[in-house]
């Protein structure tokens, strides 16, 4: 669980991120969650965007990929939302606790 000083700081890192994953009317497939699990072990934060034909609110499209890429939730704003998960073998990036 992280803390709510280390999400701040993976808020600013993802500031600079591009938006990787993309979810648009056909929702969160297994499709999208192999792409963002990928991602998450290459960059260990990403950006996610739904796009306007989505059913889906950005708030539940986080929640929803948070919970099947085992990835914790770092912000929500508008369309788009962070995730991040740390990869033990190849640790990108160091929070502090």
């Amino acid at each position: 669980m992280l803390t709510g000083k280390q999400r701040a700081y993976l808020r600013s890192l993802a500031n600079k991120e591009d938006t990787i994953v993309h979810i648009g009317k056909g929702g969160i497939t297994d499709n999208i969650v192999k792409q963002a699990e990928d991602a998450l072990k290459a960059r260990e934060l990403i950006k996610c965007r739904v796009l306007e034909n989505s059913l889906l609110s950005a708030r539940e499209a986080c929640d929803e990929m948070a919970a099947r890429t085992s990835s914790e939730p770092v912000q929500v704003i508008g369309t788009r939302f962070v995730l991040y998960k740390r990869n033990p073998e190849k640790p990108m990036i160091e929070i502090k606790v």
